[in-house]
């Protein structure tokens, strides 16, 4: 179940980006919000954050814990005294950085059952007067009090808006948050960028027109088909990056994801182009600002890079735009 919904969410991505690669100059996201969103309804979504493993590797993940750490300790003035909610708790690390910053009292909320772990770290911290979690649908949920003052979140997927977090986190905000409140991050953009990789493209792609002495040409659609989340290297970019859509978290409702944005992307060097790769960047717009790419020219994150593979290759020269 848990390879189904991660295949599902791979069918998300490739309806939003194989227009790029389709269709030019326009990037057509037709979606409605309840698809994106489809998985915050399955236990076996949430069960997947159980696991060990992949809190290991969001903790792990230098770029994207020391930015909240950051934001968050850096802005300690914004926090002291305050109430904070923890969408998405997981190991309760946000919820503890807030503590830490002098927040008077924490609610962090997970439907994983990686809360339960998380409530003996608070308590292994000493933080347990500080620090209230819940288990539970931040939707079907009522918190000890009416609103809170700030909201801290890592709701991103892959290609930002891959992984049924973001429903919850607006939820949240339109029901919990003050009018003056404060949401980390509140903004967020996805970019696009060309990449030359023929090596790669013969491996995935030109590989099944002759597979021991057979001809399977027929796969090469559903190849196409697939998204793959993966590092692309800097020397194989064609083009500069365009970014395709910005989202202000402190406005933005649940169609977001349904948008359409024009874009050229101007080529730096001659090559082929072989596949389109989409990343997001992250902002922490405070006194203290702080900010985070997972583009391919940043240091590495988990979330690495979007690459979809075009159903033909495309020569480049530098100077000129592709679109």
């Amino acid at each position: 179940m848990l390879l189904e919904n991660y295949q599902k969410d791979m069918e998300k991505m490739k309806e939003v980006t194989r227009t790029i690669v389709e269709s030019g100059d326009s990037y057509n996201k037709k979606l409605a919000h309840n698809v994106v969103s489809s998985g915050c309804e399955s236990s076996d979504y949430f069960n997947s954050y159980s696991h060990f493993g992949i809190h290991h590797d969001m903790l792990n993940d230098k770029v994207r814990t020391e930015s909240y750490r950051n934001a968050i300790l850096n802005n300690a003035n914004l926090f002291t005294g305050k109430i904070v909610l923890d969408v998405g708790c997981g190991t309760g690390i946000l919820s503890m950085f807030s503590a830490q910053a002098g927040a008077d009292k924490v609610y962090g909320i997970d439907q994983s059952e990686v809360v339960y772990k998380a409530m003996d770290i608070v308590r292994e911290n000493s933080l347990q007067d500080k620090i209230h979690l819940i288990k539970g649908q931040v939707e079907k949920t009522n918190l000890p009090v009416e609103k809170v003052d700030i909201i801290v979140s890592e709701w991103m997927g892959y290609f930002l808006l891959f992984e049924g977090m973001l429903d919850s986190f607006i939820h949240a905000r339109n029901a919990f948050l003050k009018p003056d409140g404060y949401v980390l991050p509140n903004r967020c953009n996805i970019s696009i960028i060309g990449v030359g990789d023929l090596d790669r493209y013969n491996k995935l792609v030109n590989f099944w027109d002759d597979v021991y002495g057979f001809s399977m040409k027929c796969m090469k659609s559903e190849v196409l088909r697939e998204a793959f989340v993966e590092l692309v290297p800097v020397d194989n970019l064609l083009t500069d990056a365009s970014v395709v859509t910005e989202i202000d978290l402190m406005k933005c409702n649940v169609d977001v994801c349904i948008f359409s944005s024009k874009f050229k992307l101007n080529v730096i060097k001659d090559g082929t182009l072989t596949a389109i790769a989409g990343y997001f960047d992250t902002f922490f717009d405070l006194e203290t600002k702080v900010e985070f790419s997972t583009g391919p020219h940043a240091p590495k994150t988990h979330w690495q890079q979007t690459v979809f593979f075009l159903g033909q290759t495309v020569e480049l020269r530098k100077g000129k735009l592709w679109k």
